[in-house]
């Protein structure tokens, strides 16, 4: 039973749970017995398990899960602490009394453009985040994303991390799936999409003559959708380098749609077509 605020445990966990997400190297901190089993699900290591006295019954249904997944929680990590001192190191207002620390994943650019294992797929379907500041936005724009197919999500300098634990609530553990690439830079991040010979296709919500509406064009292909900041848009070195420019048409005095939502309007028409295609 730890109950000192200075355990290095106690330390890490709060560091975890309370950050804006961590750097590399660094574990994943997850809060919540259902976040934990879908790290558990999608193969992540778990380094340590701190459950607090009144959440026993919520530990042993993680580690029933845990022995059925590959890399199963060592004993010696599952660390016991009183709620109080749970409490504290908890990022959320109602403290679930379990946490987990895990190791990120190894994704890279082949795998983002591809899917996840058994799920990988010729024709990429790319969500770029650029400069998305909000992680409950980034969180719901991954839930969108692998449930319409995406093979990936690539954030960009600027962006909310991913894997921040309000991004990863908001995900509803979709972070834990879908391969991510963190704090790219976007000259690096567009030359190499044009050398994997992936479509480009900017988003935006204010008059550009290059725009067209999104059911107007072919998402059938291996392309990446750039999702910008709801206030300033996507900078125009992305808007440049893009092979198309996609709205989508509103009507009445509403001006823009908030980023997770539209980012779900652009990969449901992109589901919508493959599905078409394959039918």
């Amino acid at each position: 039973m730890i109950t000192s605020r200075d355990n290095r445990w106690i330390k890490q966990f709060r560091a975890s749970l309370q950050g804006t997400g961590p750097k590399s190297g660094e574990p994943i901190g997850i809060e919540g017995r259902k976040l934990i089993e879908e790290g558990l699900r999608s193969g992540l290591a778990c380094e340590a398990l701190l459950v607090s006295e009144s959440a026993e019954d919520e530990a042993r249904s993680v580690l029933a899960a845990a022995s059925e997944s590959e890399s199963g929680i060592s004993s010696r990590r599952v660390l016991r602490t009183t709620d109080k001192l749970f409490s504290s190191v908890s990022g959320t207002e109602t403290p679930q009394g379990i946490a987990g620390l895990f190791r990120q994943p190894e994704w890279n650019l082949e795998d983002v453009l591809r899917g996840p294992g058994e799920m990988r797929q010729s024709a990429s379907l790319v969500l770029v985040l650029a400069a998305i500041q909000n992680p409950g936005n980034v969180g719901t724009i991954l839930r969108s994303a692998e449930a319409f197919g995406a093979t990936g999500i690539i954030a960009t300098r600027g962006t909310a991390d991913p894997w921040s634990p309000k991004a990863l609530r908001a995900s509803a553990g979709s972070a834990l799936s879908l391969p991510v690439l963190r704090g790219m830079a976007i000259p690096i991040l567009i030359a190499q999409l044009k050398i994997a010979q992936v479509k480009l296709y900017a988003t935006t919500s204010h008059e550009n003559r290059r725009a067209k509406a999104i059911a107007t064009a072919d998402l059938r292909d291996s392309i990446a959708i750039f999702i910008g900041n709801e206030g300033s848009g996507l900078p125009s070195e992305i808007l440049s380098a893009v092979d198309g420019i996609l709205t989508v048409p509103l009507v009445g005095g509403t001006e823009s749609l908030n980023a997770g939502i539209a980012a779900s309007i652009f990969l449901y028409e992109a589901a919508r077509q493959r599905a078409s295609e394959r039918a």
